[in-house]
Order: C-alpha cells, then sequence, then structure tokens
C-alpha cells in the first residue's frame, strides 16, 4: 500500500508538470490539424517541434511509469484518486513561479484534495486481482474504435463544443489506459505478448494524449481538462469496484465514497491552473504584437 500510494504521488507530480509544458506545445501548433489519415502525420510532426510539448512527453512517459506500479498495486479508485494530485501541483507552481495568487475557495480545494486522498487511503482496501476479464477486453476494445471514430468527427467540428467533446474522449482513453494496466496479464512472457490489454494500453495512452492535445489546442484548457479529470477518475473507479473485484474496508464505504466525491471535486476546482503558464506566454505575445513598430518596449 505505502509503495503503491507512493508511486501515485510521484506520479502526480511529475503529471502536473507536464501538463503545462504540453498546453504550451499544443498551444503553438495552428488550428486546423485535424486527427484524420491525411493530417494526422502532419499534426504529430507539428507537435514533434514543440520543444514543450516533447517535454511533456517525456515527463508523461516518466510518470505514466510510476501510475503502472501504481495501478497494479492499488484498488483503482485511490490509484486514479492520487493522480488528482497533480492539479495540486500545478496550482502551487504557479503561486511559486507565476505569482498567481489562490482565491480562498482555491485554497480550500487543495486542502480537499490532501484530506479527501488521506481518507480515501485509510478507506480502501485490497486491489482485486488481475483476471481475464473477456466481456471487459472486448468493451476495451470496441471503445477504442469509438473513441478514434468520434474524435476524428470532433476535430474536424468548428464548434465551441468540440473542445469539451475532445476532452471527454481524452478522459475516456485515460481510463482504458488505467482498466488496461490492472488487467493485463503478466504471469509470463507469452501470456503478456498474447494478452490484448497488452496493445490496449499504449493504444488508449496515444490516442487520448492526441485527443487531449486537441482539446488544448482548440479552447480554453479548463473545459478540456474538466471532463476529462472526471472521467478519468470516475470510470475506471466504477469498473475497479464493480467488475475487477477492488476492495473497500469494512465499515467505511461511506468514508470512501466521501474521500472521492473531495477529491474529485476539489480537483475540478483547481483545473483552471492547467492553463496558468499558457495564458501567461498568450498575454506577452498579444502585447508584443500590439505594440507599434519602433515604440519604446518600456
Amino acid at each position: 500500500m505505502i509503495l503503491g500510494l507512493g508511486a501515485a504521488l510521484g506520479a502526480a507530480v511529475v503529471f502536473g508538470i507536464a501538463s503545462i509544458l504540453q498546453a504550451v506545445g499544443s498551444r503553438k501548433v495552428p488550428t486546423g490539424s485535424e486527427l484524420d489519415p491525411r493530417r494526422f502525420g502532419g499534426f504529430v510532426i507539428a507537435l514533434l517541434k514543440q520543444p514543450a510539448w516533447l517535454g511533456a512527453l517525456v515527463l508523461q512517459l516518466a510518470g505514466f511509469g510510476l501510475h503502472f506500479v501504481a495501478l497494479r498495486l492499488l484498488p483503482l479508485y485511490l490509484a486514479q484518486a492520487g493522480i488528482a494530485v497533480s492539479l495540486v501541483v500545478t496550482a502551487l507552481l504557479a503561486t511559486r513561479l507565476m505569482a498567481d495568487k489562490l482565491s480562498g475557495i482555491e485554497w480550500s480545494a487543495v486542502v480537499a484534495v490532501c484530506g479527501g486522498l488521506g481518507l480515501l487511503a485509510v478507506s480502501s482496501g485490497d486491489a482485486g486481482e488481475a483476471a481475464v476479464h473477456h466481456g471487459l477486453t472486448i468493451g476495451l476494445i470496441v471503445g477504442l474504435i469509438a473513441i478514434a471514430v468520434l474524435g476524428g468527427v470532433a476535430s474536424r467540428s468548428q464548434h465551441a463544443s468540440a473542445t469539451a467533446v475532445l476532452g471527454v474522449l481524452a478522459g475516456f482513453g485515460y481510463a482504458g489506459v488505467a482498466i488496461s494496466a490492472r488487467m493485463l496479464d503478466d504471469s509470463s512472457i507469452g501470456a503478456l505478448f498474447s494478452s490484448p490489454t497488452t496493445y490496449t494500453l499504449p493504444v488508449s495512452a496515444a490516442l487520448a494524449f492526441l485527443l487531449y492535445s486537441l482539446a488544448l489546442q482548440r479552447g480554453s484548457v479548463t473545459l478540456a481538462t474538466t471532463p476529462m479529470i472526471a472521467l478519468q477518475t470516475i470510470t475506471p473507479a466504477a469498473v475497479g469496484v464493480f467488475l475487477l473485484d477492488d476492495k473497500i474496508r469494512d465499515g467505511w464505504y461511506t468514508g470512501a465514497i466521501a474521500g472521492f466525491a473531495i477529491t474529485a471535486i476539489g480537483a475540478l476546482i483547481l483545473v483552471r491552473f492547467e492553463s496558468v503558464k499558457d495564458e501567461t506566454a498568450t498575454d506577452s505575445a498579444t502585447s508584443t504584437e500590439a505594440r507599434p513598430e519602433g515604440a519604446d518596449p518600456r
């Protein structure tokens, strides 16, 4: 339990830093890049040319290594709630590096995330054993196909709702990562390579990362991140408890539900700090463009 919780918190720190870099890099790619076979390559190449996005990718991979350990050792509801601490990291970095100020309700959200996670940790029982679940495996594969198709449609839409839709799809994609990691059969090399979840895991991760980048590119970071955080937290938690036999301590069901709800609500309040550094860069660029040619920069 201690090792798994430490891995989840370590992953949260890394993800908190990576999210800012991903927002910065994604916003520098011109809009109009679409997730379809004709333009997919150009979109990826454009992202790879952004140092900030590359840095985010490296940190995301490092964070996933830690998150994977947590997913294998902890109930899914605790492992996913632990990742919500990444938003606390982002908020605290913003106050430290960007001179941004937390309001009273946002400080309360920081306390809520930490307190809710503590309550959830005390309430949690043993993680369910990794097991073959054919129905869930088929559901994962069908879900990935649906996410890819809907993502392609949403990425071509100019409607304001496209940002939220892409965020929702990214959230389901990241949920697929967590569920695949739990179901991974690593009992032997042969079992590992023959397990469908060995392949749904990286596909889910890549698809979710690209969809989230598209969402960040098209609109408000808050609008993109709020549904993503909600769905990547709630969906695996429900699957873990109802289908994968994750346990809650006897007599602590109310505490677990309260801890999960408090952590999730606090995380959603802190979503706006995902965009602090990007908004600052945008404001700086705007004031530079607005300055008349030859004017004194002071």
